[in-house]
């Protein structure tokens, strides 16, 4: 998807927004037909049920005929696209969607006039019922785009995203293998001894935010107070993941072009930055600290920079299981716990080599390293502390 910035006049904003409007109704009907179902019951409505059920309702609802059909059919389409990558389990089940958060719509066949350049930086798109409508050319639209979603985030900014799938980046052929170390001090360690920190709030900025948010929580629910301070919040917020997508972006583009072979860690980000709040029955520990350092995982973009890297350089990429890959030494292949004295330093007790430990973790996944408790691949088991205490208790005697 190629995402472009979109700058609709006042008069188009308000023909946007109906889209939006009509989009998220059809979706959330679509939802409500689909959880009414029980065993027992007769099936839900496939798609072309609900786009003869769609038509009926136009012609019964003005205000909704005054939409564009283009954009109700293809919410339409979402849903059956998306209820039917859940059933195959690669997608969480379809869920209502929220004025204010979930604000967006699709158009299909765009034929090639449809967009236009009309400047150096600027360019034109038609959308229905709004006419041609402005967005900044900040790279050449891709050939051949057959289709573009229109969305609008907190901040109130508009963007328009034409459907294309990019060339991948093609590899170096030099035989380098590289390998990634995710963490939350260090967002990415490379094997080469890189250390990469994705860009975050200035201390300037947090204390603006830190402000913003108590005084958000003096406000009075619905009053115009609270909607200023609320979106300059979402201003705060976006500004601090577009630097992090930037950021995103341009570290996997220099990683597939850099690397043949490309190697991270497999892992489950969903379980490790689930809540650990417990239940009323059986409250969760340490609940303040897990979910600062859930907001540190989530800040540092590991799934995204994963999957940019996967996008960019297919069957590239190979994920290496990251049990005791922190506490192997990448020199002697010793694991020890011990071994890692802080969360920056590395000192193996065997051969006694230092360096980084998120760069010397890196150079195990590099390597291909996934060491077990039973030994794994034929490398070397975790350390077993009673023949190293028996050998230095003979030493002694």
């Amino acid at each position: 998807m190629s995402r472009y910035r979109l700058f609709p006049t006042p008069a188009e904003q308000v023909v946007l927004k109906g889209h939006c409007g009509h989009a998220r109704y059809v979706w959330n009907l679509a939802v409500e037909q689909h959880a009414h179902w029980r065993p027992g019951r007769t099936s839900a409505p496939a798609y072309l049920e609900q786009c003869r059920q769609l038509t009926a309702a136009r012609a019964e609802h003005p205000w909704l005929a005054a939409g564009s059909q283009m954009v109700q059919q293809q919410a339409l389409r979402d849903f059956a696209r998306a209820t039917a990558d859940f059933f195959a389990g690669t997608r969480r089940r379809p869920t209502w969607r929220k004025a204010g958060r979930d604000e967006g719509f699709r158009v299909v066949a765009v034929k090639p006039g449809q967009v236009r350049r009309l400047s150096r930086k600027t360019g034109a798109v038609w959308i229905p019922k709004a006419g041609w409508v402005r967005f900044r050319w900040s790279r050449a639209v891709p050939p051949g785009a057959k289709s573009y979603r229109v969305t609008m985030d907190r901040a109130g900014r508009w963007h328009i995203a034409f459907a294309a799938i990019p060339d991948p980046i093609p590899a170096p052929g030099n035989g380098q293998a590289v390998g990634i170390d995710r963490g939350v001090a260090v967002s990415a360690a490379l094997s080469t001894g890189e250390l990469l920190r994705v860009p975050g709030l200035t201390a300037r900025e947090r204390r603006r935010l830190r402000q913003l948010e108590r005084k958000l929580a003096r406000a009075r629910r619905g009053s115009e107070r609270r909607g200023r301070v609320r979106l300059a919040i979402a201003r705060l917020r976006a500004r601090e993941t577009d630097r992090r997508k930037d950021w995103a972006e341009k570290t996997s583009t220099g990683i597939a072009r850099r690397f043949d072979v490309i190697r991270v860690e497999d892992l489950k980000i969903c379980n490790m930055t689930r809540s650990a709040r417990g239940t009323a029955g059986k409250p969760g520990r340490n609940v303040r600290a897990k979910a600062g350092l859930n907001r540190g995982i989530l800040r540092s973009g590991w799934g995204l920079l994963a999957r940019r890297v996967e996008e960019k350089a297919p069957g590239r990429v190979e994920k290496i299981r990251p049990m005791y890959t922190s506490q192997r030494c990448s020199a002697c292949g010793y694991v020890d716990a011990d071994s890692r004295e802080s969360q920056a330093r590395f000192v193996c007790t065997a051969c006694g080599f230092a360096d980084h430990a998120d760069v010397n973790a890196a150079r195990n996944i590099a390597a291909g390293h996934a060491v077990t408790a039973r030994g794994g691949d034929g490398v070397t088991r975790p350390a077993n502390r009673e023949p190293q205490l028996l050998a230095s208790l003979a030493g002694r005697e």
